[in-house]
C-alpha cells in the first residue's frame, strides 16, 4: 500500500532512530563519517585512516603504477584493451568511435560476452574525428554523431569484434540493461530539429538489442519515457516500472518513474511499440520524517537518512513548450544536481548525485552521493556521501562519482568523473571506500596533467571480468584478477 506524507511522519515518530536506519542494507550499510571527507589512499602514502586501500583495510591493496601509462591496478590484477578509438576498427573497417560512456555486459553464444557501448558524442558529425558510422538501416538522425556499438568478446578473450548497434543519436551518456537482455541508451541532449544542425528532435531513450541485429533496424525513440537530458534508466523487475535520472541544472534535474499501462507486458521490442503518451511519467517528491517537503537532495548530510517519496505527474513529457524540469513550480518536486548513474539491485535502484555546490544547489556542498530508492516502502535512503575534495590535484582524493554498479563480491563500484586523478573505487558494506583502479593516461602535460573520466563500469555475467571505459580518447578495458569477497 502506498504511504502518504502523514503515514510516513507517524511511522518515523513511532519508530524513532530505527526508522532512519531501516531499509535495504545488504549491499551497502551506513557508517556515519566514514565517507565524509572525500579523501582516499591509493598506495601513494596519502590517506585519512578510513581504510582507503591500506594493506589491512578493505579492497584489494595499493595500486601499482602501470609502465604502459594506462591503468594502475592492485598487485595480481591485469587489464586488456578491447577497443581503442583511432586504433581498433569495426568489422566494416571504420575506426572505433570515440568518447566511450555507459556500457552493459550480456551473455553471448558459445561463452562469449556482448558489450553494448555508448559513445557520448554531441552535435554535428563534423565536430568529431571518429563519430559513430552511419550504418544503413541503423540511423535515427544522419546529422547526429553519437550512438552505440556492440563489442563481442570470445570466451577466452582472444577475439574481439565490434559493430554498430545504433547511429545518428546525440550524446549517448549512460542508460541501463533490461531483464529481457537489451540495452536502453539515453540521450543527454535535447536539441530540436534545426538546432545545432540536427534534422530530428533529440532527448530520448532508444532500445538496442545486442543479440539480434535485425531488431535494431529503423531506430525509434521511446517517447513515452519523455524528452529531457536523460542519464540512466533501470527496470523494476517486479512491478515493471522504469526509473530514470536527469543530468541537468538551472534548475537541477529530476528523478523520474514511468508506470506502464495496465495491460502492458515487457519484452524485447515492446517499448518501441508504445504510443508516445503511453503510461504515466512522474517526478519524485520527497518529504522528511516530520512530513516536511525536501526541495533538493543536497540538504541531506547524514548517512542513513530516509525520505518518503510521492510521485507527481509530468504535465508535458515531450517538452513542447518548456523543458520538463521547468514545468514544476516551487514545492512541487525534489531536485538534485547531476543525477548520474543507476543500478538495480536489492529490490531497488541505487542512483548517484555526482556533486553539489553552493552556487547551484540550496543544500550543503558535497562531492558525491549514492541514494537507494526502495519501491516497496517508497523511500530513498542516503547510502554514500563524499565531502568536498579540497585538493583534487593530490593523489588519493575521490570526488564526482558517475556510473555505478553492484559488485558480485560485495558493495558498490563507482566510476569517478571528478577533478584531478580519476579512479574506479569501491564502497563496502561497512561504508569504507577503496581504490580499484587509477587512470594514468595523461592527456595534458607534466606541469598540468589531465585525466579523462571513467565510465561504463560493469561485470561479466560470471563475475570474472570487470569492464570499464576511459572516456577520452575512448578505451574499453577488461580487468581480471584475484577477485574475492571484500571485507
Amino acid at each position: 500500500m502506498p504511504i502518504s506524507r502523514r503515514d510516513f511522519a507517524k511511522r518515523s515518530a513511532a519508530g524513532g532512530a530505527g526508522v532512519a536506519l531501516a531499509g535495504s542494507v545488504s549491499v551497502l550499510a551506513t557508517a556515519p563519517g566514514a565517507l565524509a571527507d572525500g579523501k582516499g589512499h591509493d598506495g601513494h602514502g596519502q590517506g585519512n585512516g578510513h581504510g582507503h586501500g591500506h594493506h589491512d583495510g578493505p579492497g584489494y591493496g595499493p595500486l601499482v603504477s602501470d609502465p604502459e601509462g594506462i591503468l594502475a591496478l592492485p598487485a595480481g590484477f591485469s587489464y586488456r584493451i578491447l577497443t581503442h578509438s583511432g586504433e581498433t576498427t569495426l568489422e566494416t573497417g571504420e575506426s572505433t568511435p570515440s568518447n566511450h560512456d555507459g556500457t552493459a555486459a550480456f551473455e553471448g553464444a558459445r561463452g562469449a560476452t556482448l558489450l553494448v557501448n555508448n559513445h557520448e558524442l554531441k552535435g554535428p558529425r563534423a565536430n568529431w574525428k571518429h563519430p559513430v558510422p552511419l550504418t544503413d538501416g541503423l540511423v535515427y538522425d544522419p546529422a547526429a554523431s553519437g550512438g552505440c556499438t556492440v563489442v563481442e568478446v570470445s570466451k577466452h578473450g582472444d577475439h574481439v569484434t565490434e559493430w554498430v548497434g545504433i547511429a545518428g543519436t546525440s550524446t549517448n551518456c549512460a542508460g541501463g540493461s533490461t531483464p529481457w537482455g537489451t540495452w536502453l541508451t539515453c540521450e543527454e541532449n535535447t536539441d530540436r530539429a534545426g538546432e545545432n544542425g540536427m534534422t530530428k528532435d533529440h532527448g530520448y531513450v532508444f532500445e538496442v538489442d545486442p543479440h539480434d541485429r535485425r531488431a535494431n533496424q529503423d531506430p525509434k525513440p521511446i517517447k513515452a519515457l519523455g524528452r529531457y537530458d536523460h542519464e540512466a534508466v533501470v527496470v523494476d523487475t517486479k512491478r515493471g516500472h522504469l526509473y530514470l535520472t536527469e543530468d541537468a541544472d538551472e534548475p537541477n534535474g529530476l528523478f523520474f518513474r514511468w508506470a506502464p499501462p495496465e495491460d502492458f507486458r515487457h519484452g524485447r521490442g515492446q517499448l518501441r511499440g508504445l504510443a508516445d503518451d503511453a503510461g504515466t511519467l512522474q517526478a519524485m517528491k520527497c518529504f522528511d520524517s516530520g512530513g516536511r517537503f525536501v526541495e533538493d537532495l543536497s540538504h541531506s548530510t547524514k548517512i542513513g537518512v530516509v525520505y518518503g517519496v510521492d510521485w507527481v505527474d509530468v504535465p508535458d513529457r515531450d517538452a513542447r513548450e518548456k523543458p520538463v524540469r521547468e514545468q514544476f513550480g516551487e514545492g512541487e518536486v525534489t531536485r538534485a544536481r547531476k543525477l548520474e548513474g543507476m543500478w538495480w539491485a536489492d529490490g531497488g535502484a541505487y542512483f548517484v548525485s555526482s556533486y553539489a555546490r553552493a552556487s547551484d544547489s540550496p543544500g550543503v556542498p558535497h562531492d558525491g552521493q549514492v541514494w537507494f530508492y526502495e519501491p516497496k516502502r517508497r523511500t530513498v535512503t542516503l547510502k554514500v556521501r563524499l565531502g568536498v575534495n579540497q585538493e583534487p590535484s593530490e593523489t588519493g582524493g575521490l570526488d564526482g562519482p558517475d556510473n555505478i554498479t553492484v559488485s558480485p563480491y560485495g558493495g558498490l563500484i563507482l566510476a569517478e568523473d571528478g577533478s584531478g586523478h580519476q579512479h574506479l573505487f569501491g564502497a563496502t558494506d561497512s561504508g569504507e571506500t577503496y581504490p580499484l583502479a587509477r587512470n594514468e593516461l595523461n592527456l595534458g602535460t607534466d606541469e598540468e596533467p589531465e585525466y579523462s573520466e571513467f565510465a561504463g563500469v560493469c561485470f561479466s555475467a560470471d563475475g570474472s571480468t570487470l569492464f570499464a571505459n576511459i572516456q577520452t580518447p575512448g578505451i574499453l578495458l577488461a580487468v581480471t584478477g584475484p577477485w574475492k569477497r571484500v571485507r
